[in-house]
């Protein structure tokens, strides 16, 4: 081959050989000391190593130098397909250093016996966290509270669904009817939180109050009773998530192709069989997708609850993320919160596989 004139042999299989072994070496190396510094600041945060570091921040750099000779690496082993791995390379090791690793070292934190009231400092108590999660009733009720947060989503779901079929008819005013449904989801659920449950609904001068007791309801009291405040509250987060939901649904009966209507309508189906026959199963995709999201959103349920009634009455309106919230605020105990978190999420994980896993079949066998 000539290339300006000059000669260029080409690579033989044993230097390319080499050179695969001399990239596997560098990684290996990088891999090592990566591993190594981890180790050392381990063993000297908890106490079981005198020499270490005084922060976490050579970490930063070792996974720096690691993410540089992998890349090289890369190139030395595989060629061509490396330089097009390493386009790929900085979103993966993006991933890892923000989600992967804050993750381990959750599992770290939540292996700590960590009170900041406390002056002895963080140490090691193995499982103890977990055993006592295991025995904290005020967590297993916060998690029964988001069976119930998370089944009102189907509620949410028909109400925007039918909000979803008004709002995609031939009627007057349309287009003002979609700004106005859409206006709660533009406002933030904590000044939804103090201008509705603090102000609208407070039990004494609010005027949801003022009109409950002209009905006849002697003590409107929205967030005495348990459940009427987890109503309540639910009822708040609905408000602000409904347009979400309704906006995806229209956006599906929108891209429907109309000659299916019609061609319902021309064999004789009335309004409820048109939906149930057509409308419903073609968008079913779009209302499997915007459930899962809507689901996700409200497994973090926090804000709402630690505005308006901090987890009362009695705990009645708990969820997960607002009892942990407690937990590091008043209790100062970042290991047994973090233990908390950790636990949530691997609960999180298995439910949406499964909830996927259910989804993906039922879609199938609906197609």
């Amino acid at each position: 081959m000539v290339v300006d004139g000059r000669h260029r042999r080409p690579a033989t299989p044993s230097n390319l050989g080499s050179r695969a072994a001399a990239g596997r070496v560098l990684v290996a190396i990088a891999s090592i000391g990566l591993l190594l510094v981890l180790l050392i600041q381990i063993l000297h945060t908890t106490g079981k190593l005198a020499a270490g570091f005084s922060n976490w921040r050579p970490i930063l750099y070792a996974y720096l130098l690691w993410s540089v000779a992998l890349g090289i690496s890369q190139v030395m082993v595989r060629g061509e397909r490396g330089l097009r791995a390493l386009f790929l390379l900085p979103a993966i090791l993006f991933t890892v250093a923000v989600v992967i690793f804050p993750t381990l070292f959750g599992f770290y934190i939540a292996s700590l016996d960590w009170n900041l009231s406390s002056l002895e400092g963080p140490h090691f108590n193995g499982l103890n966290n977990l055993i006592a999660l295991f025995s904290d009733t005020y967590y297993w009720n916060a998690l029964g509270n988001m069976v119930f947060y998370t089944m009102a989503v189907l509620a949410e779901y028909a109400i925007a669904f039918g909000l979803a079929l008004l709002l995609n008819a031939d009627i007057r005013a349309r287009r003002f009817f979609r700004v106005v449904f859409l206006l709660p989801m533009m406002l933030s659920p904590v000044a939804v939180s103090w201008m509705i449950g603090k102000s609208l609904m407070e039990y004494r001068f609010g005027p949801a109050a003022t009109l409950a007791r002209a009905l006849g309801w002697d003590n409107p009291a929205f967030f005495a009773h348990p459940w009427i405040a987890r109503v309540s509250i639910d009822a708040m987060d609905a408000w602000v998530s409904i347009p979400f939901i309704m906006i995806i649904l229209l956006a599906g009966l929108q891209a429907m192709p109309k000659e299916v209507l019609e061609a319902a309508k021309v064999d004789g189906a009335n309004g409820w069989q048109s939906f149930w026959h057509v409308t419903f199963p073609i968008t079913l995709p779009v209302s499997i997708t915007v459930l899962i999201i809507r689901i996700i959103f409200k497994l973090k349920l926090a804000d709402i609850v630690i505005n308006v009634t901090a987890g009362g009455p009695g705990g009645a309106t708990d969820t997960v993320s607002s009892f942990i919230y407690r937990v590091y605020r008043d209790r100062s105990n970042v290991g047994y919160g973090t233990g908390l978190a950790i636990f949530y999420l691997l609960l999180i994980i298995v439910f949406l596989t499964v909830l996927l896993r259910i989804s993906s079949r039922w879609m199938q066998k609906a197609v």
